[in-house]
C-alpha cells in the first residue's frame, strides 16, 4: 500500500518465519524502511495501511473482532495507539481495508455481509470506528472518485450482475448508479483519477463471458472504449495499478501503469488512451508486483526488494516515441531516470503469442472522431463535465456499438485545502 501523495508505503514483511509491519519512506533523497514489530509476530493475513503523518494502521483479527491500531517508531521500539474494534453482526462477514484515502489522514474499511456491505471509518474519527454507510448486496472493489475522500466507487452484486455504484460518505451513505453499460453486463471500476476524470474499467459488455479492459471519463457523455491493444489472450491477465496525476481535464494524455501476468511471470506495461499500443517494460528485480505510482512529470516509480536492496524504488522515464507525441500534439515527455531496470527496447516484453495488440489500431479520441465522440477541441475538452458529476452520463462500447445509459449526476464536494504539515512521530 502507498499513500495517495506517495510519501509513505507499508507492507507486512517476513523475517524468517515471523511477519511484522514495515514502513517505507519514499519522499526523501533515498527510500528507506523502518521495521515496526510488535510484542509478538503478526498473522499472515494481517493488513497494514500507511498514513501521511508517518504512522501505520494495522488491522488484526481476534476471534470475531476486528482490531485497529496505529503503529509508529519510538527509538528502538514500536509505539501503538489502539483505535478500537469492529464486531460484525454476521460472524461470516469479511472485513478489509480500503485503499488509502486521498487526504491520507483517515482510513476506511469495507465489511461484506450476506445481504449488505457496510463502510467503516476506522482511523481519523473522533470516537473510534464509525459506521458511515450501508449498501445493499455484497460489494467489492473500492476506488476513490474525488480528491477529498467523499465519493467512493464500489462494485455491487445484485440479481446475478455486478454494477459500479457511487457512495457519498458525507450524505449518510447515499448510493447512486455509476457505471451501467448494458443490462446484462458486469461492469467494474478499477481506477479513477480526479484530476483528469479518467476511469479504468473492466466489463464483459463487448464480449459476453469474457472481461475486457476499457476506459471512460467521469461525468462524460462519451462512450466507454475498449481498445484492442488492451485485449489479452487466454492464460494472461492485465491489471491497471496507477494513473499519472496532474493531467487536468486531459484524460487521453494520462499515463497508466499496468501489471501483466502470464505463464512467464509478471512484468510492467504502460499505456495512454491516446496511444495505439502498450509499451512493455521489464520489471525490476524483486518488484513488489502491482505496486507503484506516477509522478506528475510522467516518471513511473516501482518499489522493489532484493537480498542486496532492502528498500528500493526503480524510477522509469517512459519514451513514448514520435507516434504518440504527434497524436497528442506534444514534443514528448521528460524521460526521467531508470534505476534498477535494464536498458533496452521499451516496446518488447515476455512473449505473449503476439496477442497483446502492440500494433493494433484503435480509434484515438483526437485523431479519429466518431458520431459518438466530438472532434477537435470538443474531444480535447471532454473532461469539462468530468469533475462536476460522479455519474457516467452515458456509456457504450467502442468502436461502433454505443449503449446509452441514463445520466446519474452526483454533486461534487468542493476541493478542500492542502493536507496539514506532516507530524513527526517518535
Amino acid at each position: 500500500m502507498i499513500t495517495a501523495d506517495g510519501t509513505y508505503a507499508a507492507r507486512l514483511a517476513l523475517d524468517g518465519e515471523s511477519w511484522f509491519p514495515e514502513r517505507w519512506t519514499l519522499d526523501g533523497p533515498e527510500p528507506y524502511a523502518v521495521p515496526l514489530p510488535g510484542n509478538q509476530p503478526e498473522e499472515p493475513g494481517t493488513e497494514v495501511l500507511p498514513m501521511t503523518d508517518g504512522r501505520v494502521l494495522i488491522h488484526r483479527l481476534a476471534a470475531d473482532r476486528h482490531l485497529f491500531s496505529l503503529l509508529y517508531p519510538t527509538g528502538p521500539g514500536t509505539g501503538e495507539l489502539p483505535l478500537g474494534a469492529v464486531e460484525c453482526a454476521d460472524p461470516a462477514a469479511e472485513l478489509r481495508l480500503l485503499p488509502p484515502a486521498p487526504c491520507g489522514e483517515r482510513a476506511y474499511a469495507l465489511a461484506l455481509g450476506r445481504s449488505a456491505t457496510t463502510v467503516w471509518l476506522v482511523a481519523g474519527g473522533t470516537f473510534g470506528p464509525e459506521l458511515l454507510a450501508q449498501v445493499p448486496g455484497r460489494c467489492s472493489g473500492g476506488v476513490w472518485l474525488d480528491g477529498t475522500g467523499r465519493l467512493l466507487a464500489l462494485d455491487q452484486e445484485s440479481n446475478g450482475r455486478t454494477k459500479s455504484v457511487a457512495v457519498d460518505l458525507e450524505q449518510g451513505g447515499e448510493v447512486s448508479p455509476l457505471l451501467q453499460i448494458a443490462d446484462d453486463s458486469n461492469d467494474r471500476v478499477l481506477l479513477a483519477d480526479p484530476d483528469s476524470g479518467l476511469l479504468l474499467i473492466r466489463s464483459d459488455a463487448p464480449s459476453p463471458g469474457h472481461d475486457r479492459l476499457g476506459w471512460g471519463v467521469l461525468g462524460s457523455t462519451l462512450p466507454v472504449r475498449f481498445p484492442e491493444c488492451l485485449r489479452v489472450p487466454d492464460g494472461h491477465r492485465i491489471t491497471p495499478f496507477a494513473i499519472q496525476p496532474g493531467q487536468i481535464l486531459t484524460p487521453e494524455s494520462c499515463a497508466v501503469a499496468l501489471r501483466l501476468d502470464g505463464p512467464r511471470g509478471s512484468w510492467v506495461g504502460v499505456w495512454r488512451p491516446a496511444a495505439r499500443r502498450i509499451l512493455h517494460l521489464p520489471a525490476p528485480e524483486g518488484w513488489l508486483a502491482g505496486a507503484g505510482l506516477w509522478s506528475r512529470e510522467g516518471v513511473l516509480q516501482l518499489p522493489h526488494q532484493t537480498g542486496a536492496v532492502r528498500c528500493g524504488v526503480a524510477r522509469v522515464g517512459v519514451p513514448w516515441g514520435a507516434e504518440e507525441s504527434r497524436e497528442e500534439g506534444r514534443a514528448g515527455v521528460r524521460e526521467g531516470v531508470r534505476e534498477g531496470v535494464r536498458e533496452g527496447s521499451q516496446e518488447t516484453g515476455p512473449a505473449c503469442d503476439g496477442a497483446l495488440g502492440l500494433e493494433a489500431a484503435v480509434a484515438s479520441p483526437r485523431s479519429e472522431p466518431s458520431s459518438a465522440e466530438p472532434s477537435g477541441s470538443e474531444s480535447a475538452g471532454m473532461g469539462s463535465a468530468g469533475m462536476g458529476s460522479a455519474g457516467m452520463g452515458s456509456a457504450g462500447i467502442e468502436p461502433s456499438a454505443p449503449v446509452v445509459a441514463r445520466p446519474v449526476p452526483l454533486q461534487q464536494a468542493p476541493l478542500e485545502g492542502r493536507v496539514p504539515e506532516e507530524v513527526t512521530v517518535g
